[in-house]
């Protein structure tokens, strides 16, 4: 063998070796993340794909899937009104809560800023409604104490107003679930009391020095400042609100009364599904859904350009 076949041997045989680390590497890193990738797979990806195929045909569950092409698609925006209808509740639900719960969880998150005695205690307390407002338990809780009996209006009644049943009534059932929305604000806050602790104080107190009063350094100073967690808010509120799903089915029996005023459109799909087993159309409208939630979702961060700052006086 010639002394530049020696050399090619141990250069092929360094390179075998270091493709065999790098394959021991990528090995133990692939190992560790099988399980997401199964759940990946599994649990997300492949019922999706499957649910995709599903909205183009006409599946009950207790027969084949028989393929109909876009006509769940057809149906659902010209002559399904209860869709529309969902539609409309669903928007309006989202248009009032989300903007509502923000502003809220934004001043209590400012008066917990002040220094107070207790602040954990107080954290915990505001959290806990975050932790089991999503429950059926409490959605029953509240339905009882909205009811035409309940608690809200007996308290009422003692200072000689009449109200009426809030969860049976058209006009303020919906509200009724907002309200219950809001009311689970603790996430939004803990995560605006953690942007309000990055913010240095020396901003606050230098612009106090100047004369700037306490409305001009929120508008001016606290907001820019706190607009990156603003908007991360605003992301995660919006999708969760879209999804809503557990209050109006407990609060209105399942039924998205009264008068389909509380027939949000996670509702209306599981009715879709479950109910009258329609579930080809049920997944029809879970990929609307998808594709409702990615399209605002792209709107806020197209929107963002124009108002969420970041520290290097750069926006977007």
């Amino acid at each position: 063998m010639t002394t530049s076949q020696v050399s090619q041997a141990r250069i092929e045989s360094v390179a075998t070796r270091r493709v065999k680390r790098r394959y021991a590497h990528n090995g133990a890193a692939l190992l560790f993340l099988a399980p997401w990738l199964v759940g990946l797979l599994f649990l997300t990806l492949g019922p999706m794909l499957v649910s995709l195929y599903i909205s183009f045909t006409d599946y009950s569950i207790l027969a084949a899937p028989s393929w109909v092409g876009l006509n769940n698609y057809t149906t659902m925006f010209t002559s399904d009104k209860l869709f529309t209808q969902s539609l409309k509740v669903t928007f309006t639900y989202v248009a009032v809560s989300v903007p509502v719960k923000l502003i809220f969880a934004l001043l209590v998150a400012m008066l917990l800023n002040k220094g107070i005695r207790g602040l954990g205690i107080y954290r915990t307390v505001y959290y806990i409604p975050t932790l089991l407002g999503g429950s059926v338990a409490i959605a029953m809780l509240w339905r009882k104490m909205l009811g035409g009996d309940g608690l809200l209006n007996s308290v009422l009644a003692m200072v000689g107003i009449k109200a009426p049943d809030w969860v049976a009534n058209p006009k303020y059932a919906l509200y009724s679930i907002v309200l219950l929305s809001v009311w689970q604000f603790g996430s939004s806050m803990i995560i605006f009391l953690a942007g309000m602790k990055q913010i240095p104080p020396e901003y606050d107190e230098a612009s106090a020095v100047d004369g700037a009063g306490p409305l001009r350094r929120f508008f001016y100073i606290t907001l820019p400042i706190l607009s990156p967690v603003i908007f991360f808010n605003l992301v995660m509120q919006l999708i969760t609100s879209f999804q809503s799903f557990t209050q109006a089915f407990v609060i209105s029996n399942g039924s998205g009364g009264p008068v389909n005023s509380t027939l949000m459109y996670s509702l209306y799909l599981y009715k879709k599904g479950f109910s009258f087993f329609q579930m080809g159309y049920a997944s029809a409208m879970a990929w609307v859904l998808v594709i409702l939630i990615g399209v605002f979702t792209l709107l806020v961060f197209r929107s963002s350009k124009l108002w969420v700052h970041y520290e290097d006086g750069g926006k977007s």
